[in-house]
């Protein structure tokens, strides 16, 4: 070891050098206090909010925390004359190259986040997203998971259901069951519309307010055709919508109706 290099150095460099080793570790101690802190009022504010799950608010406490960090160590290199302009450059090379690669799990992880916020449905809510109709059972980073009316999981990329419509039949305490009735032709319209309204009501689970809707929706060959339109809980909607055409045709059997027949055209030479 050369001792006269050495003393050179600390001769003429070594108090500057001694200045910035001082700055650097105050650099570090104050940045690291200050990234702490803007990561717990982030935190905070995120929790108060009421509006992301607990494990996404930890996750990205965790990704602003590294991302601050890796500020602040550039910072210091800095500091001692480091240039950092081509590891920055490094840095942006590799996170393209890695975005292109992940385009596709970024794209999800991007949709969840906002998803996250925004809340359109949450765990236990009847909804039609990407395709699907079911129950959410998982709202995830990535994915949702939905169970289908027939009892299949399906997971859906939050991209997926994010960047398509979201339909949530949970949002609102009830919702339209839409039934149709078919009336012969030669039939009291009327008539069939006074006695179906009370049998209607009466189905079990319907609404009173607001009142099933029953008018006449178009003319057929056949007949008029009828919208029956109760309004039921979304856990309801099927027994209703079962029960009711049940409720027609135990309606209209019992008033003796013909069964609408399509009419037969006779040519005459």
């Amino acid at each position: 070891m050369n001792t006269e290099v050495i003393w050179n150095f600390l001769t003429t460099q070594g108090a500057d050098f001694g200045l910035k080793i001082l700055g650097a570790i105050a650099a570090w101690v104050i940045g690291r206090w200050l990234i702490g802190l803007a990561v717990r009022l982030i935190g905070g504010a995120l929790e108060r909010g009421r509006k992301i799950d607990a494990t996404l608010i930890q996750y990205l406490k965790s990704i602003i925390s590294v991302g601050l960090t890796l500020v602040l160590v550039l910072a210091i290199l800095d500091i001692f004359g480091i240039k950092t302009t081509s590891f920055a450059a490094l840095l942006a090379g590799a996170g393209l190259a890695i975005g292109a690669a992940w385009s596709g799990m970024l794209g999800n992880f991007a949709a969840g986040l906002f998803l996250q916020v925004l809340r359109p449905y949450k765990v236990g809510d009847f909804i039609n997203a990407g395709g699907v109709t079911g129950t959410v059972r998982e709202l995830g980073l990535f994915a949702t998971t939905i169970l289908t009316m027939d009892n299949v999981l399906t997971v859906v990329g939050n991209n997926k259901v994010f960047s398509d419509n979201i339909q949530n039949y949970s949002a609102e305490p009830f919702r339209r069951v839409d039934c149709v009735a078919k009336v012969a032709n030669g039939v009291d319209v009327q008539d069939a519309i006074a006695r179906l309204r009370p049998v209607i009501a009466a189905i079990a689970h319907v609404r009173d307010t607001p009142a099933p809707d029953i008018e006449i929706l178009q003319f057929t060959p056949e007949g008029p055709l009828l919208c029956v339109r109760p309004y039921t809980h979304t856990d309801h909607y099927w027994q209703v919508y079962f029960d009711t055409h049940k409720a027609i045709v135990a309606t209209f059997g019992a008033a003796g109706y013909p069964v609408p027949e399509t009419p037969v055209a006779h040519r005459t030479v």
